[in-house]
């Protein structure tokens, strides 16, 4: 039996079962869910048949890997918000590569312009075009160029022509070549898209200041992650701590507590100070 070819090639019975040949495994009806064991993780590698009940080739991190050569999508939650900007700046890998920025004109008009020079750790390749269609364009021929640290791309709503034909070839062309590849979409931007990881970003209150309460601290946003593939969905208050030692500790995540999230801002906080 073969199962759904949007989820990888797999082949299996009816039993739970399968042989594992691509990124993500589909279990049969009523299992349940759970982190995989080591074990069976070095299993699935090898592609040997294991059992999937009580088990889940699933990542339950939150945070995108910086690195990661794969398209992923920012909307943003709300307009003229700059949070979403913010967001894919902490998740670009640092590196002496530049990184290549493009987008339309309507983009530039809600959004604004990057100051590349406030930018630590960022180098900056910023083309500025009118159409969504050029911004593709430019988006894919940055894709295949290896020199770059990363593609990204600004598109305002959801233009005809950025379709999910679009979008698969954006996809395929940073897997092939490695280079991670965003595209910040700004108003109306919902629709079908090929993207790896679909993440929703918008402005919380900030963090309070160390040296002055009634002074914004550092900016948090509420990240949800509303699709994804190899990875749980989820709603959290997100940091980026450009100081921190460690790259994988410079943006943080706090789950979203149901009762507003107030809890979030307070642990983060605590965490900085420790």
């Amino acid at each position: 039996m073969t199962g759904d070819s949007s989820f990888g090639p797999l082949a299996g019975d009816f039993s739970g079962r399968f042989v594992l040949d691509g990124p993500l495994v589909r279990p049969a009806a009523g299992d349940a869910f759970a982190r995989p064991a080591s074990g069976d993780m070095a299993a699935l590698e090898q592609g040997r048949i294991v059992a999937l009940k009580h088990k889940r080739a699933v990542q339950d991190v939150p945070g995108p890997a910086a690195g990661q050569a794969v398209l992923k999508d920012a909307l943003s939650a709300q307009p003229f918000d700059a949070a979403v900007t913010g967001f894919v700046l902490a998740c670009l890998p640092r590196s002496k590569a530049p990184v290549l920025w493009v987008s339309d004109r309507k983009s530039r008009q809600e959004n604004g312009r990057l100051y590349g020079a406030a930018l630590k750790g960022v180098t900056l390749l910023r083309v500025e075009v009118s159409h969504p269609r050029d911004v593709l364009w430019a988006m894919e021929e940055g894709a295949a160029c290896a020199g770059l640290c990363a593609v990204v791309g600004e598109v305002h709503g959801a233009p005809p022509v950025l379709d999910f034909t679009a979008t698969k070839r954006l996809a395929l062309r940073s897997e092939a070549s490695g280079v991670p590849v965003w595209m910040i979409r700004s108003g109306v931007a919902e629709g079908l898209s090929a993207a790896r990881e679909r993440w929703r970003i918008g402005s919380v209150p900030s963090m309070p200041h160390p040296h002055d309460p009634r002074a914004p601290g550092a900016p948090l946003w509420e990240a949800e992650l509303f699709r994804a593939r190899g990875r749980a969905p989820g709603t959290w208050i997100a940091a980026h701590d450009p100081a921190a030692r460690e790259a994988a500790d410079r943006l943080r995540f706090l789950p979203r507590g149901a009762g507003g999230g107030d809890a979030g801002p307070a642990h983060l906080a605590a965490g900085a100070a420790g």
